[in-house]
């Protein structure tokens, strides 16, 4: 796990500590939710300066101000969703602007029957509007919420419309441009990864 994801990942629990009235938190506490050590927490915390005091923990409002600056998310990025099937409906339903400095500025389908259907604040467009949108609010990622077999199509009207960052839903192996990032999340695959590294050598 990287350094970005990790102070991500601390963004994260700070943010939701801070909503639910906490003054403070521990590197225990960050520990116990993010599954990284709380040695770890304090080394990288430590190592972009004093966050907390000795004893006391970090405050909370502090810690999410630093770790925003930290990772460039003063200002929220904006990304779009092409799938409003159910993961892309429960992206934005879970908040996804709040908690992590991103902005959803747009949610795409080639299914007639969901485009106009309206999820959170945003109405399902029609796919073919996909770069308009993307040029207007100077969205920097895709979030690719589509069967694997339509992944590939997907991400090329991504890259085409000149987003660099794909995250990817689907477990279809993307072929992009060499300056475009991808990151595949399949929730089974991590759960394998993640069980095995974890069994005992046979």
């Amino acid at each position: 796990m990287s350094v970005a994801t990790r102070l991500s990942r601390y963004l994260q629990v700070a943010r939701r500590s801070a909503k639910n009235g906490a003054a403070s938190i521990s590197s225990y506490e960050i520990a116990a939710y993010t599954g990284v050590n709380a040695t770890q927490v304090r080394r990288d915390l430590s190592s972009f300066g004093r966050f907390g005091k000795r004893g006391s923990g970090y405050e909370t409002d502090l810690l999410c101000e630093r770790l925003r600056a930290i990772l460039g998310a003063d200002e929220n990025k904006s990304v779009v969703i092409v799938g409003a099937g159910r993961i892309g409906e429960a992206l934005l339903s879970s908040q996804l602007s709040d908690t992590q400095g991103l902005e959803v500025v747009g949610i795409f389908d080639v299914d007639a029957s969901k485009i106009g259907k309206r999820i959170g604040s945003l109405n399902v467009s029609p796919l073919g509007d996909l770069k308009q949108q993307v040029k207007r609010h100077s969205a920097s990622g895709g979030v690719i919420a589509v069967p694997a077999q339509d992944a590939q199509g997907v991400a090329d009207e991504l890259v085409e419309a000149g987003v660099r960052v794909l995250f990817n839903y689907s477990e279809a192996l993307l072929d992009v441009p060499s300056d475009v990032s991808v990151r595949t999340l399949n929730p089974g695959a991590e759960l394998l990864s993640m069980l095995s590294q974890r069994s005992p050598a046979g």
